[in-house]
């Protein structure tokens, strides 16, 4: 038997899972942050925000799949088409220009692009590590929920800015296909560090075309328009038994 474990937020996202989760005749248990109820199956699947995913992870002896922090910096330029540094926050700070800047696997700060190193949030300390990248005007931005360098289930979620919520993830059957096959094609040029279950966001760059905005680890991401059930395969291979 297999157990889905949730946080005990109720959002769209976790209730479409939650009914993904019955209809496969898991069950489906909820963490009060890092409070766990009692659960006996042996198979444990995580989705749980990164605040208390790795915690939990711990608790149950389970080890969660992300990308490495470097991820897109060691990625081709020919899949990124712009240049992204990884830096400590204190390195960032001494920034004179403008710069989109992120932390590697977490939301800790929002990410966005920030006039100069000054204005970057002050009560973070220098030694975190952030992704610097030449900033870029997105088309459209499209989520990739992979598994052994297939992408499973995608849906579209910005649209020049815009959440694609707003026109209920619509998107023609060739930008699926064309954001499905670009994905793949960097599964394939980054297999040596991608975990086997991931999520890779891909988008069209004004002018420039289709490329990788980040890797994000699939216990933790949202799913937009993507299948429950395909997303739950992913999810499932990104939670595994600790060595």
């Amino acid at each position: 038997m297999s157990t889905l474990l949730m946080s005990s937020r109720h959002t769209a996202d976790d209730q479409a899972l939650w009914r993904a989760a019955i209809n496969r005749g898991w069950s489906v248990a909820r963490a009060r942050g890092i409070r766990l109820p009692d659960i006996q199956d042996n198979e444990i699947i995580i989705y749980v925000e990164a605040l208390y995913a790795p915690t939990i992870a711990g608790i149950l002896g389970r080890t969660l799949l992300d990308a490495p922090e470097d991820w897109l910096v060691k990625l081709p330029h020919e899949f990124r088409k712009r240049s992204v540094e990884l830096m400590t926050l204190g390195q960032a700070r001494r920034l004179n220009h403008a710069r989109f800047v992120k932390p590697p696997n977490d939301k800790s700060f929002q990410a966005q692009v920030y006039d100069s190193g000054a204005t970057l949030p002050s009560e973070f300390c220098d030694q975190m590590s952030v992704l610097v990248a030449e900033p870029v005007k997105w088309e459209s931005e499209f989520r990739c929920f992979c598994l052994d360098g297939r992408v499973l289930t995608a849906s579209p979620y910005l649209r020049s800015g815009v959440l694609a919520r707003e026109t209920n993830y619509k998107a023609s059957d060739q930008e699926l296909k064309e954001a499905s096959n670009f994905t793949e094609s960097v599964l394939v040029a980054a297999h040596q560090f991608t975990p086997r279950a991931v999520v890779i966001d891909v988008g069209q760059i004004h002018g420039i075309g289709w490329s990788v905005v980040e890797a994000n680890a699939a216990w933790g991401s949202g799913i937009y328009g993507c299948d429950p059930d395909l997303v739950l395969e992913v999810i499932r291979h990104a939670t595994i038994q600790a060595i």
